[in-house]
């Protein structure tokens, strides 16, 4: 699927297995910044050939500027990860992640999306509030024993957030 945002034609796809490195390095650097790094090339790898997970990524210039990372359950997903160069963001392309998974989601069946979020990463919560996500818990010490997780979930049946 192709988009354009702010003058970037932007193509979202399926993760493939040589993108593992990547994704792993820019989840390093961008996701897990000051904890233990567990998102590695191996454990992306296992997601994109999982039957239950997507890893959704997102190009601009034949370059990944974002990827998402969703499993699917019997009644529920769960993003894992959800990362977006720096330059790119307040673009679009979290958004069209998301709404990318989350119609995945509704086309099998799937109505609640679960995810967390560093209790001190405030930008992140208010994209996900945008998206129409609550917060439901704090998990003090989720994050390597040392920092507090926001708990977020969305609820795909109560319509569709403002664009």
């Amino acid at each position: 699927m192709e988009m354009f945002t702010k003058g970037h034609s932007i193509e979202l796809k399926l993760a493939r297995l040589a993108d593992a490195q990547r994704i792993a390095l820019m989840s390093r650097d961008l996701v897990e910044n000051g904890l233990p790094w567990s998102w590695t090339a191996v454990r992306v790898a296992r997601h994109i050939r999982g039957r239950d997970s997507d890893v959704l990524t997102a190009w601009a210039e034949q370059q990944l500027i974002g990827f998402a990372v969703m499993e699917f359950f019997a009644e529920h997903a769960h993003l894992n990860l959800l990362a977006v160069e720096p330059r790119y963001r307040q673009a679009g392309v979290g958004r069209q992640l998301m709404e990318w998974l989350e119609e995945t989601a509704r086309a099998g069946g799937i109505f609640f999306i679960n995810l967390e979020v560093r209790a001190g990463n405030g930008g992140a919560q208010a994209f996900y509030r945008s998206l129409g996500y609550k917060e439901t818990k704090a998990v003090p010490r989720y994050y390597s024993g040392r920092e507090t997780a926001i708990c977020m979930t969305h609820d795909l049946r109560h319509g569709f957030p403002a664009a």
